[in-house]
């Protein structure tokens, strides 16, 4: 029987690599997005629509929540929560606006998402719960203050969630991606990309099949006894 997968943030450069990947390895999935709906609608085009099943929701309001959970026909085996925006300025200059709608969407979404799901993930003593977090999580950064709060509140809760759930089979990891060549980057000039590469020990941008990749392992019987981890994909970089 195949497994079922929800994606939270499907049709970003990381999350359309996360979907192949899993969906390669025979889940059918159900993909979240907001606004780009052309990258779902080509996922189905290579995958198939039986196998493909969008879902539109705009998780900064409670509304999405809602939408989410009632756009699901079926329980889920796995989880990977991929939504996330950031804001790159002084902590001073971010409006109330977009500290809510950043603190909605990287914290009270994943917390409002895994709860409603988990009940018949713990009924099946069965599931898998990947959260991408950040570098920024770990460690912070300089004038991205509201995402590396909001990232290290994701590792917490993978943290604290994958102890509460582990004696019903549920395993709950983190990966923490570095610097990863994807759109939200480009804000940065080519010079200023450069100079980050050239502080990463491995000399590179990650690639977001690398991402993928490790989503795929955290969701792998290879990884049968890891839970509770943050796994770093970040080239040697902290």
């Amino acid at each position: 029987m195949n497994k079922t997968a929800l994606l939270i943030g499907a049709s970003g450069d990381i999350g359309r690599e996360i979907a192949r990947t899993i969906l390669k390895e025979g889940y059918i999935t159900f993909l979240h997005y907001n606004q780009d709906k052309q990258t779902i609608h080509n996922l189905q085009e290579e995958f198939g629509v039986e196998k493909v099943i969008p879902i539109q929701a705009d998780l900064t309001s409670d509304d999405g929540i809602h939408k989410l959970k009632n756009s699901t026909y079926s329980s889920v085996d796995a989880i990977i929560y991929n939504a996330g925006t950031t804001f790159y300025g002084l902590m001073t200059d971010i409006d109330e606006q977009t500290k809510q709608h950043m603190i909605q969407l990287n914290i009270t979404s994943l917390y409002s998402t895994v709860q409603a799901f988990l009940p018949e993930m713990v009924r099946k003593r069965y599931g898998n719960i990947v959260v991408i977090s950040s570098i920024w999580g770990e460690i912070g950064a300089s004038c991205e203050v509201l995402y590396s709060m909001t990232k290290g509140a994701q590792i917490s809760f993978v943290k604290a969630l994958a102890k509460e759930v582990a004696l019903n089979g549920i395993r709950v990891n983190a990966i923490a991606p570095g610097a990863v060549s994807t759109k939200m980057l480009n804000n940065l000039s080519e010079e200023e990309k450069q100079e980050i590469s050239d502080d990463i020990p491995m000399g590179r941008l990650a690639q977001p099949y690398e991402v993928a990749d490790s989503v795929s392992f955290l969701l792998s019987d290879k990884s049968s006894y890891i839970t509770g981890q943050v796994l770093g994909v970040n080239g040697g970089w902290n």
